[in-house]
């Protein structure tokens, strides 16, 4: 059976592969790297950049290990023991704000008593909702997902739907994707093809990102859509603070503060009982955040 080292050591190459084709997608910046080291046990790699599409992005590394304490277990609702969690964790603020923002994420959790799963996904946060590039971003994922299970792409949709919504806010963060957790042994997929298939999740990213990079990354843009854009980031701020439960384990198992939060924005703001323009490109994007919406079906528009 495949082992943890071996799914650490991939998961530290394509931390490696995903930065060289970010700093070449973006054309200037360059990443900066900090080893860091868990109290508890293991530690990881932060890369953050700053360049000129990419106004900050972040491709985190990490392999911790030792006790999962009796707070964190509850919360995976697992009994305590000695834990190992290895995965790469990425979010991209572009500095356009025609750019959407980006967050991966793959994982591997491992327990002593030789309890694993893989978790994981993908997901989309336009500033301005373009059903004809949502579209084509969904079916990249559903084309991934196809590969080893058609079940896959519709469940692992409808997941990431209900996990990326801000409750207080009844909207959803983006335009969605795929999200995972705990695919485990089965009758249809053993570790091996679990493994495989979060690889080639982890591997769609770069070139999904350098699409809208290379499309939208040299767009004009006014003022009031940089604002926007602020008013935007201020959502994301919320949902990684208050909803997030990668957040939540990583502060609650002693993980590195700044490389937790390197999701956060460089700039954003709340306006107080904001009101978008009737008619409005803002206004449109605001009614877009629902859940269930079939983005495949806009690819006829494209």
């Amino acid at each position: 059976m495949i082992s943890k080292e071996t799914i650490a050591a991939y998961f530290q190459s394509l931390q490696d592969d995903i930065c060289l084709q970010l700093e070449a997608a973006d054309g200037a910046g360059k990443f900066r790297e900090d080893h860091w080291k868990r109290p508890g046990g293991g530690g990881g790699r932060s890369r953050v950049i700053q360049g000129q599409a990419i106004e900050k992005g972040g491709v985190n590394f990490s392999a911790v290990h030792g006790t999962l304490n009796e707070k964190a277990g509850k919360a995976l609702g697992i009994a305590p023991g000695d834990f190992m969690a290895t995965g790469v964790s990425i979010v991209l603020h572009p500095f356009n704000p025609h750019v959407p923002i980006i967050h991966m994420n793959v994982r591997y959790f491992e327990m002593s008593d030789e309890v694993w799963w893989f978790g994981g996904g993908i997901d989309l946060t336009p500033h301005y909702i373009v059903e004809k590039e949502a579209a084509w971003f969904h079916q990249q994922l559903k084309e991934v997902c196809d590969t080893f299970d058609p079940n896959y792409y519709p469940e692992f949709k409808t997941w990431a739907d209900n996990y990326f919504y801000l409750r207080h806010r009844k909207e959803t963060r983006g335009v969605g994707g795929i999200f995972f957790d705990r695919l485990s042994q089965s009758e249809k997929h053993d570790k091996q093809n679990r493994f495989e298939f979060v690889k080639a999740v982890g591997e769609s990213f770069a070139p999904i990102y350098a699409y809208f990079l290379n499309e939208k990354a040299a767009s004009p843009f006014t003022e009031r859509e940089k604002n926007w854009q602020s008013l935007r980031r201020g959502r994301y701020v919320e949902f990684n603070l208050v909803w997030d439960r990668g957040t939540k384990f990583g502060l609650e198992t002693d993980g590195r503060t700044e490389s937790i939060l390197m999701s956060m924005p460089p700039m954003a703001q709340w306006v107080y009982d904001y009101q978008s323009k009737e008619g409005s490109a803002e206004q449109h994007t605001l009614q877009m955040l629902r859940k269930e919406i079939d983005w495949l079906a806009y690819q006829k528009y494209s």
